[in-house]
């Protein structure tokens, strides 16, 4: 018998998928809990300029991967910063504190895999959070 769950095909052209709207940040989900059966979440954070995060934070589950689209982000990794430009890659296994900004001049973006699990549900709680407290201004 054959246990293991699949998901549905997504095809989505450049800049489709849904959108979250949190000011200087936006994050656009390509794929995520019905789509992938619950094994992984997939979404695009754009940043602009000199933007900060949500702040160091961990998950108890679920690793996550980060894949630099364009410009340069800079990322928090257990107690360390490091700039990563356009082709980088991160990995952040559950448990591992971590953040993510935009400390440029120019707009940039991040592919992010949450795996297992849907992040997605997290969303509205999240966009919530940044409504009343609007990014601020990326540390220099």
């Amino acid at each position: 018998m054959n246990t293991l769950q699949t998901g549905k095909p997504v095809v989505l052209d450049a800049n489709e998928g849904r959108s979250y709207d949190m000011g200087r940040i936006t994050a656009i989900f390509k794929a995520d809990g019905e789509e992938t059966a619950n094994q992984c979440s997939v979404s695009e954070w754009w940043m602009e300029a000199n933007t900060k995060g949500v702040g160091a934070h961990s998950h108890d589950h679920g690793n996550e991967i980060f894949y630099v689209l364009d410009g340069t982000m800079s990322f928090l990794v257990g107690d360390a910063w490091r700039d990563a430009n356009k082709g980088s890659f991160i990995f952040v296994p559950a448990g591992v504190q971590h953040d993510f900004e935009n400390r440029s001049q120019d707009r940039a973006g991040v592919l992010n895999i949450f795996a297992p699990g849907a992040f997605e549900a997290n969303m509205p709680k999240i966009v919530e959070w940044f409504a009343e407290h609007p990014p601020e201004d990326a540390i220099r």
